[in-house]
């Protein structure tokens, strides 16, 4: 069970009276986050690489924050490139990936996926390679392995899913999914972005060639993480000057470098889940405190979403986008839509109840366009993370009484 008084001691915005459901567009960062930002702006706010003193622990630290990114989803420091955001850097992969591709050649994509995951390789097409489109089951509004296979072909080089829908909160079996991939011939690129902030993520278990996700939605800094395979990493043409050399990884992928200030940041995300981990058990060893975190994090998560769940799903003329019921295959990623109202002013009133929820496509535009909820200004979604506390879920089912 999570010592919520603890949890909520180490996330400084979480100090006022307002209850945070938006979490899924953005944590709030962690009190150790913001401290080694300030700490590196400070100290440390001169370039890397230089032999004086100052230089060269300005580069330990952001070295240190490239360690703990790999360790946060078990990968090595070279195989993890830094950006500003994830779309930011699947629209460099996509530009890096392209030499290797051939006209003619298939990448599918989903209808399900956050744009980033989509918009990026559909430009593509304008260079001659066939976009085919993987979509989402109209009933679970979950992608298939049957919907896989329809769009798998021998010619089919590179396939685009989402881990977890930001949408509709379904966590996929990402692992069998590259497997079936993987059997195809192709490489798999996994979007993590809403599943990381609610599970492990273990990149050598899942054996995609790419995955990505948000740090700034698991707790730290505005900075896009993308995991790739070694040798897929080498094989990608250089989006950097051109004297860094094709050898040069993750550097070659990381134009005009990292932000210094928020990769030195990063150790404090790690810290804070092993110490997390380390009390769920204080005799493990640490090489569980990471599982022991997450798994304590889903287990508090569930029963935030299972009153919530309950809720909309006993309300007439409110439909709950996905599983209906809190359990592991569900992030607390709650999206639903009510019969003759307009999403949009859903959130307006809980605004006056000091309750933060949203409303819109969520960048999920080809989903909502699917489901033809565009009209209605897409759905309401309340987004839920470890941090947040039964009270609050209380408090937000009474005003969604109120609101619908």
């Amino acid at each position: 069970m999570l010592d919520l008084d603890f949890v909520r001691s180490r996330f400084p915005a979480l100090t006022d009276d307002w209850a945070l459901f938006d979490n899924a567009g953005g944590s709030v960062p962690l009190a150790g986050v913001i401290e080694r930002v300030r700490d590196y702006m400070s100290r440390r706010q001169v370039q890397l690489g230089a032999t004086y003193e100052h230089s060269a622990a300005a580069a330990a630290q952001v070295a240190a924050g490239r360690h703990a990114a790999a360790a946060l989803v078990n990968a090595a420091p070279d195989e993890i490139v830094l950006g500003p955001s994830s779309t930011a850097n699947i629209r460099n992969l996509a530009r890096a990936l392209r030499p290797l591709f051939h006209p003619g050649d298939e990448i599918v994509v989903t209808n399900l996926d956050h744009e980033t995951n989509v918009g990026a390789w559909r430009s593509l097409e304008a260079e001659g390679m066939c976009v085919r489109e993987w979509r989402f089951d109209l009933d679970s509004l979950a992608l298939t392995a049957a919907g896989l296979d329809r769009v798998l072909t021998d010619r089919t080089r590179l396939v685009c899913f989402t881990h977890c829908s930001n949408l509709v909160g379904t966590v996929h079996d990402a692992a069998a999914l590259v497997r079936r991939i993987h059997d195809a011939g192709a490489l798999a690129c996994v979007d993590g972005v809403a599943y990381a902030p609610h599970r492990r993520v273990d990149v050598q278990a899942l054996d995609a060639d790419f995955y990505f996700l948000s740090l700034y939605k698991v707790y730290g800094p505005h900075l896009g993480l993308l995991y790739g395979k070694r040798d897929r990493l080498r094989a990608a043409a250089g989006q950097n000057h051109f004297f860094i050399g094709d050898d040069e990884i993750p550097a070659k992928l990381e134009p005009g470098g990292v932000i210094h200030e928020l990769a030195a940041s990063l150790p404090a995300v790690l810290e804070y889940l092993r110490d997390l981990g380390a009390r769920q058990a204080p005799e493990a060893p640490a090489s569980e405190h990471l599982d022991r975190a997450f798994a304590a994090i889903a287990a508090h998560e569930a029963t935030l979403a299972a009153p919530l769940l309950d809720f909309l799903g006993s309300r007439r003329g409110v439909r709950v986008l996905g599983q209906g019921a809190a359990g592991p295959g569900r992030a607390p990623t709650i999206s639903f839509v009510a019969d003759g109202r307009d999403s949009a002013a859903i959130p307006a009133a809980l605004d006056r109840e000091r309750i933060a929820i949203r409303y819109g496509h969520f960048y999920a535009y080809r989903a909502i366009e699917t489901l033809g909820l565009l009209a209605q200004n897409g759905v309401v979604r309340a987004s839920l993370v470890h941090y947040n506390t039964p009270a609050e879920v209380a408090r937000l089912i009474a005003a969604l009484d109120r609101a619908l």
